[in-house]
């Protein structure tokens, strides 16, 4: 994309929206309907935990259903054992690859097809899965500047720890972690603080053009 701040005030403008919809009760609150989901897929647990990390997964959805934190509280609560553990990790890791896959393309859809390529920086990718929304807007802006597919195998590769980390610190360190990620005003900060650094970096740019 030519302006590093079009993703980010984007962002940050879906999130102000959403929040004040669920906040005057035009929509329902994304936890409710997980909930709901969760009553409907009782018999399939395996399916309700791959379709909640798909949603949360992909680009400006994920900012309404906390998909992540609803997933390991369920599997938490389930109490597995080590191979349910391994099998859920597996899921997750396909859901939020699956996720990873959609944005990429919608990016490569609706990115300029003259933007240069730039190199793979695997810093990059490893600052963006510090979040499933930051990962999603990471593999849009990849697709955007028609970076290699492989990105997509990177991030699933990684997210196999990643994932295996997260239930293990969940059921260790309580709920209170993950509701922090989830929680509006800090995904509201973060995304502004990323808005500022794309705004700081293409006014380098413009001051080096001119």
């Amino acid at each position: 994309m030519k302006y590093s701040f079009v993703l980010p005030l984007s962002a940050l403008v879906a999130l102000c929206m959403l929040s004040a919809a669920v906040s005057y009760g035009l929509i329902p609150s994304g936890l409710t309907l997980l909930q709901s989901l969760q009553t409907n897929f009782d018999n399939a647990f395996y399916l309700l935990i791959l379709l909640i990390i798909l949603l949360e997964s992909i680009v400006y959805v994920g900012f309404y259903f906390p998909g992540q934190f609803f997933a390991v509280v369920l599997v938490v609560l389930s109490k597995p054992q080590p191979e349910d553990i391994l099998i859920l990790t597996l899921i997750m890791v396909v859901a939020a690859t699956l996720g990873s896959c959609i944005n990429y393309f919608l990016g490569r859809r609706f990115g300029d097809i003259n933007q240069h390529k730039p190199n793979l920086s695997v810093k990059k990718l490893l600052v963006a899965m510090i979040h499933i929304n930051s990962l999603a807007f990471f593999m849009f802006s990849q697709g955007a500047n028609h970076q290699s597919p492989k990105v997509v195998l990177w991030a699933g590769l990684l997210n196999l720890p990643y994932y295996l980390l997260l239930i293990w610190g969940t059921s260790v360190l309580s709920e209170q972690v993950m509701q922090m990620a989830e929680n509006t005003w800090f995904l509201a900060i973060a995304v502004s603080i990323w808005l500022s650094i794309a705004l700081f970096l293409d006014y380098k740019k413009f001051r080096t053009a001119s």
